[in-house]
């Protein structure tokens, strides 16, 4: 009997833990909606905030000859972004990519730098599970990785194979990229910048847990990796951008605020120690997740100028 007793205790524990990881799974990884994220100052604002892209910028973007474009992904998603043609008919190219639960317009502050200062064309995907592409699965870049290698190889397509690419990502956009940057890409990929990055998703979700729960990572964090590796196709540990950075061969530009309390600071210590390449590394006291860039953009734009300069073709650096 006391065999038996302990046997229907360790079924219900475990039925306990994966009821458990379920849940997690279902909040962080399903497309639903992120009621978690709402008024939490620890976390990214909604789309739209001022905090990611003023007011202003957000109005340039609407007044914008924007096209809107579709491809489909290797395993058959319509994915869609924003293209902004140059003004200039430059051949230089900046793709950025948004955060967790945002999409393509969130990054009007950053599309309007780029436009307006050097001409660049600019393009915005959504994220698959995100804005309006298909999917109802978040990649935290993971899955997006090989999405945004398609989304270099549209570029080239649209305006030729002569110009410069950069890759440009805040949150999990940041991290997107630094992920990207391990695949094979087209040798017009020149550089990296990649804003409040995550670790990983393993590193990512273990300090959630613990902020939004407080429950330790074990055993919650295997239980939904698991799920996740099930109903996701990709586990919390090979989702790392510290693995891929290894493989990264072009110039990186890292940036976080000091004061992020979402995705830890210290984070960007160790992605900047394992890039292999040239680095650069910027930290903005004050400034929360996602919000270096409006808290002292004078600094932002700064190091993006210099970063530039010496990592992409100096023809496409003018100022309009």
């Amino acid at each position: 009997m006391i065999l038996y007793g302990l046997m229907a205790l360790v079924l219900i524990v475990l039925a306990l833990l994966w009821a458990g990881g379920l849940y997690f799974f279902k909040t962080a990884i399903r497309r639903t909606p992120k009621t978690f994220l709402v008024d939490n100052p620890n976390l990214m604002p909604e789309p739209d905030n001022e905090m990611i892209s003023s007011a202003s910028d957000l109005k340039w973007l609407d007044t914008q000859r924007a096209e809107k474009i579709t491809i489909q992904s290797h395993d058959g998603l319509n994915l869609h972004g924003t293209w902004l043609r140059s003004i200039t008919g430059s051949d230089q190219t900046v793709i950025l990519a948004h955060g967790y639960s945002g999409r393509g317009r969130e990054m009007a502050g950053f599309a309007r730098f780029y436009a307006e200062k050097h001409g660049f064309n600019i393009l915005m995907p959504d994220d698959r599970g995100h804005g309006q592409s298909e999917g109802n699965i978040i990649g935290f870049g993971w899955l997006d990785r090989k999405d945004y290698v398609q989304w270099t190889h549209w570029v080239l397509e649209k305006v030729g194979i002569q110009g410069d690419i950069m890759l440009h990502g805040i949150s999990m956009g940041g991290a997107t990229v630094l992920m990207t940057g391990g695949e094979t890409l087209p040798i017009q990929v020149k550089a990296i910048v990649s804003d409040c990055a995550y670790t990983s998703v393993e590193d990512e979700l273990t300090f959630q847990l613990k902020q939004l729960y407080r429950l330790p990572a074990f055993p919650f964090i295997p239980v939904t990796s698991l799920i996740s590796k099930w109903k996701a196709g990709y586990s919390f540990r090979e989702a790392s951008a510290l693995k891929q950075l290894v493989k990264v061969n072009v110039p990186v530009l890292f940036i976080h605020g000091e004061a992020d309390t979402f995705v830890p600071t210290e984070m960007v210590y160790r992605l900047y120690e394992a890039c292999p390449t040239d680095k650069e590394l910027l930290t903005i006291p004050g400034a929360g997740h996602g919000t270096a860039f409006q808290v002292d953009r004078t600094r932002y734009e700064a190091a993006l100028e210099s970063f530039m300069k010496r990592n992409l073709l100096s023809s496409a650096l003018h100022d309009l």
